[in-house]
């Protein structure tokens, strides 16, 4: 059985590490898989490129700036430039000899210009089973990746809050019809990371009478293991009599990652603890360093970091990690701070839930309050030392129970072998 992932990235944002991580995993389980991105940035096994020449690559980033062009008219603001994708600009690789080749199609994040809806049609009209993981809400949409509030996805969209000019028969209400018609006849089988995602995928009458599965990502739980604090904060140049919290995300600025919330907390939680001067932040990602100045501890930011090795160092030498997102499907984060034994504080939205249990591997926040995300840092840094241990145990042993990628790539192999 030869299967094939379809994603636009294979390192840049969760979704395409997610696809990657499933696509390396099935390959160590024995299967004969993978992945077609639009372009690679570093070369890796089992990853192709559909970009291979400079005129190839130099068309794949114009297809990415014709898609948000695309948008660009209709966006409500610029805050909500890459939250929509209309799916009006892609390449036809349904001819593709990887493509042609493959058992199964393996569908992750395909939007920015690598997989228009008129491309999909084109490889549903293969009549090759398809699976496609979801990574957000954009399958059954109608070009949102996050609806929010907004409960009109399950109808046929319209009135879309994303755009300027909102209208039942908008862009949103456009691209929802155009999907509904690439899906008919499909031999689809959609598969939401977290069970958060699923539900919602249900909901919608673009997958109509469709069994909606849920698989979660997987995680290599050899590579992401727990450090010795001491260690970990040595070979960073950390002082070791510190608590350190951690705060990481792609880019640390982007409006869904809660960085203003995280501020606001911060500024209770100084006023709550006894001795502030003990707690320091440890920050990771991408951005503008000038957002940090006004955090009310002292920061040692490691910027964005490539290295596995420095990525499990920053998650072991923390003693919590701090993950105050607005919308999330099923952070990687998350799994692999649990996974090197630090506990986890974050907001009780999309599949945290399901991967943070409140006060056994961490602490759930009530959405959007800071004053509790205030506490649950406060509750995670006054736990004894035997409470803290039993935090990191848990934590550690819940991501291999779960979300270890032997158990995922065995549910996986099983949904092929069921629907091949």
């Amino acid at each position: 059985m030869k299967v094939l992932h379809l994603s636009t990235f294979h390192r840049y944002g969760g979704a395409a590490i997610a696809a990657n991580r499933i696509n390396q995993a099935l390959n160590r389980a024995g299967v004969l898989s993978e992945m077609l991105v639009a372009e690679t940035s570093v070369e890796e096994p089992h990853v192709v490129s559909l970009a291979e020449t400079a005129w190839q690559r130099r068309w794949s980033k114009a297809r990415f700036a014709l898609d948000r062009l695309t948008f660009m008219p209709f966006e409500r603001s610029r805050a909500v430039r890459f939250a929509f994708s209309p799916g009006l600009v892609g390449t036809d690789i349904s001819q593709h000899p990887l493509v042609q080749q493959a058992d199964i199609l393996h569908l992750h994040w395909t939007t920015f210009g690598f997989l228009s809806t008129r491309s999909l049609q084109k490889l549903f009209a293969l009549q090759k089973p398809v699976v496609w993981t979801m990574h957000d809400m954009g399958a059954f949409t109608g070009g949102c990746h996050h609806s929010g509030t907004c409960e009109r996805y399950q109808d046929q969209c319209g009135n879309c809050p994303f755009l300027r000019t909102a209208a039942p028969d908008d862009l949103s209400h456009g691209g929802w019809l155009r999907k509904q018609k690439a899906y008919a006849n499909a031999r689809l089988t959609p598969v939401g990371c977290s069970q958060w995602l699923a539900n919602r995928a249900r909901k919608s009458r673009l997958f109509g009478d469709l069994a909606v599965r849920s698989i979660p990502n997987p995680l290599d739980t050899k590579q992401f293991f727990p450090l010795p604090k001491a260690v970990a904060r040595w070979e960073l140049k950390l002082p070791d009599h510190k608590r350190f919290i951690l705060f990481a995300a792609a880019k640390v600025s982007a409006l869904g990652k809660g960085f203003s919330y995280f501020q606001k907390a911060l500024t209770v939680l100084r006023q709550q603890l006894a001795q502030p001067n003990d707690v320091e932040l440890l920050i990771f990602g991408a951005g503008d360093e000038s957002l940090l100045n006004s955090l009310p501890f002292r920061y040692y930011f490691l910027g964005s970091l490539s290295s596995l090795e420095q990525i499990v160092r920053a998650y072991s030498a923390a003693d919590l990690f701090v993950i105050p997102s607005l919308e999330e499907n099923l952070p990687n984060t998350i799994m692999e701070s649990m996974a090197c034994g630090t506990p986890v504080v974050g907001f009780e939205v999309g599949g945290i839930p399901e991967m943070v249990r409140h006060r056994q591997t961490g602490y759930l926040v009530e959405y959007r309050s800071v004053e509790d995300l205030a506490n649950g840092m406060r509750w995670i840094l006054e736990q004894s030392e035997t409470g803290y241990e039993q935090l990191a145990v848990n934590a550690r042993n819940h991501v291999v129970a779960n979300y270890d990628e032997t158990v995922v790539a065995g549910r996986y192999l099983a949904l092929y072998e069921e629907i091949f």
